[in-house]
């Protein structure tokens, strides 16, 4: 895929590389999932719907941010990108997106009534790296099967 994977097949540097992806990835699932959150809860949706909301909306900045740089370094469009990445990223922000919403759920971020209540940003707290930690592995796993690309 590119120059990420001679990378992922040497120990310390592997972890690296998968910490790097999955800060990458993090960055796309915590523009659409706050923004999710925000408006889920602004708008006084259920937990439900704020989760699918945040969900659809990560996975849409996330998706862009990993499409975008390899449409630019490799000069493609749009689908022969898409299909470069799209396995890994599904998969990384699944992952990420269940504990994220999970731990805001748990904590009572998405069910504080407004964006005004310290428990709301409490929960993206404990969000936030509870994604970070339920993907690095995942993201390790990927870039060593050459099954996520490095963007």
């Amino acid at each position: 895929m590119n120059d990420c994977h001679a990378n992922a097949d040497h120990h310390p540097r592997q972890s690296v590389t998968a910490a790097q992806a999955t800060l990458h990835c993090l960055t796309g699932c915590v523009i659409g999932e706050v923004s999710g959150l925000l408006i889920g809860v602004s708008l006084g949706f259920s937990a439900w719907q704020t989760i699918t909301l945040a969900t659809a909306l990560a996975y849409i900045s996330g998706m862009s941010l990993g499409v975008v740089p390899v449409m630019r370094r490799q000069s493609i469009s749009f689908w022969p990108a898409l299909k470069i990445i799209w396995l890994g990223e599904v998969v990384s922000i699944g992952v990420m997106e269940i504990a994220m919403n999970a731990a805001d759920y748990a904590v009572g971020g998405m069910q504080s009534g407004t964006v005004f209540s310290p428990v709301f940003w409490l929960g993206i707290g404990v969000a936030i790296p509870a994604g970070f930690i339920a993907a690095w592995p995942v993201n390790w796993w990927l870039l060593k099967r050459k099954l996520k690309a490095c963007h």
